[in-house]
């Protein structure tokens, strides 16, 4: 036993003396050392998804690895079950009481009450949000339902814009950056890039904003009505909501993740949006195994899922 005690304190001694080391050398380098709680507290991301069409539940799980694997984020997906299609079920979103960002990919939810008051509960704190495409028609509650009213309001008042037309599915949008806001963050290392999402109407967004991407539709099937929706339309945008940060974009087709911009672009918006500093070159949005984007659903050959 004596030996065996001999050992363990030689050991103590070493491990204590490497660590005298190592904070020696951080001090010598001009950095302190960082508080051992601060080290253990990773931004917890927690994903709701639920869209039915552009495949989010594959999407936005290639995000979260990234997150997890290069950025040392905790994250959380929440998903419809049983199928992308269920409108009134995702689980997973007890997640959101622990969470320090959450990001939105849903298409016309009607939630329980149980879970919808767990997402209001997370945007009513003033917590920083990140949302994509479909979430500008986050849900649909039937008429008479008490909850109705977020049908357009929550997306118009988080996100800044709720649903009000598009350009047609067999149209494209070619993506630039506003030239304005060509400086901002979450633009470093965005570049233009073609998207098979095709283009939503937002103009004129509901509040102040910073227009990050413009988009221009190609093949617009709009094409008798440009002087009600016309051909350009920002594509991403950063706001405020309650004080906190929030980024939005209206792209997300499976097929536009094959972008490294418009991985990057995620990525970026993410850790702008938890205060982070975004690398001088934009994060590293290099997928952790190779992605290969998933068709999309044609949601007339879909069942409609309850």
């Amino acid at each position: 036993m004596k030996a065996q005690g001999a050992r363990l304190t030689a050991q103590a001694i070493t491990a204590a003396l490497l660590a005298a080391f190592v904070v020696c050398g951080l001090l010598a380098a001009g950095a302190a050392p960082t508080p051992v709680a601060a080290q253990a507290r990773a931004p917890h991301v927690v994903f709701v998804t639920g869209d039915d069409e552009y495949r989010s539940e594959i999407t936005m799980p290639m995000i979260a690895a990234i997150l997890e694997q290069k950025y040392g984020m905790r994250t959380s997906v929440a998903i419809s079950t049983p199928i992308p299609q269920t409108k009134n079920n995702i689980v997973g979103l007890e997640a959101l009481e622990s969470a320090d960002l959450m990001v939105m990919f849903t298409r016309f939810r009607a939630l329980p009450d149980d879970q919808l008051a767990r997402i209001m509960k997370y945007v009513d704190a003033g917590k920083p949000v990140v949302g994509l495409r479909t979430s500008t028609h986050a849900f649909l509650y039937p008429e008479g339902s008490p909850h109705a009213a977020l049908n357009d309001g929550f997306s118009r008042d988080v996100f800044g814009q709720k649903w009000i037309t598009h350009h047609g599915s067999r149209s494209t949008t070619d993506v630039a950056v506003h030239a304005e806001s060509a400086q901002h963050p979450v633009l470093r290392g965005v570049s233009a890039f073609q998207a098979r999402s095709w283009l939503y109407h937002v103009l004129p967004l509901n509040g102040p904003a910073t227009i990050l991407l413009d988009g221009t539709s190609i093949n617009s099937q709009q094409a008798a009505r440009h002087d009600q929706y016309p051909p350009q339309q920002p594509v991403a945008w950063t706001r405020e909501h309650k004080g906190a940060r929030v980024f939005f974009t209206t792209l997300g087709h499976p097929t536009d993740f094959i972008q490294e911009s418009m991985r990057r672009l995620v990525v970026n918006g993410i850790l702008w949006a938890l205060g982070r500093e975004v690398p001088a070159g934009g994060a590293d949005a290099t997928p952790i195994t190779p992605y290969f984007a998933p068709e999309s659903f044609d949601l007339s050959k879909v069942p409609k899922g309850e």
